[in-house]
């Protein structure tokens, strides 16, 4: 390894570390899901305040993000089996291209979901920073975040759903 990326591997490690020892917890838990507004693949605006009454799983993910396209298929699966009572994925689409990018991905790709070939079957809205700052600022993708029926956030989740974890909760949400 050369000394440059040896040095920058050390900072890294520290930054780490430190915000470890630190207890950094930039965490949306317990706070009031913020009054935001998104915009529809079909061009009308939605309120997240909408919702309200409902268990919602908010997930900023984008086309381009290997992660998040592993993710589609668990969302898929949680909206088709809790969809019924109470629930939804909005799925909120960080794409610097906006619409015109997003349309074609949602519109033409199919996942596998327990064998079975699935689009979508979630409300996609298009997100951009202002709204990610509104939740806390999104460091990464996929990050989501789970909204009580009462407009509270009771879990944020950065990275890949874990589709157990998140079952478990939606029962005790439900």
């Amino acid at each position: 390894m050369s000394k440059r990326k040896d040095r920058w591997l050390k900072v890294a490690l520290a930054i780490a570390l430190l915000l470890i020892v630190t207890g950094s917890d930039t965490s949306m838990n317990g706070k009031p899901a913020p009054a935001v507004s998104f915009q529809c693949l079909n061009g009308r605006t939605v309120k997240l305040s909408q919702y309200r009454g409902k268990v919602v799983l908010v997930n900023f993910w984008a086309t381009w993000c290997e992660p998040c396209r592993w993710e589609i298929p668990k969302l898929i699966a949680l909206q088709k089996e809790y969809g019924r009572q109470g629930f939804t994925v909005i799925g909120v689409a960080m794409d610097s291209q906006g619409r015109a990018g997003v349309q074609p991905f949602v519109s033409k790709l199919q996942f596998d979901v327990g064998g079975r070939k699935m689009s979508m079957n979630y409300p996609i809205v298009i997100g951009n920073q202002a709204v990610a700052t509104k939740f806390g600022g999104v460091q990464a993708l996929p990050t989501s975040f789970v909204i009580s029926k009462d407009g509270t956030i009771v879990k944020q989740v950065d990275g890949v759903v874990n589709g157990q974890g998140v079952n478990r909760l939606l029962h005790e949400l439900l």
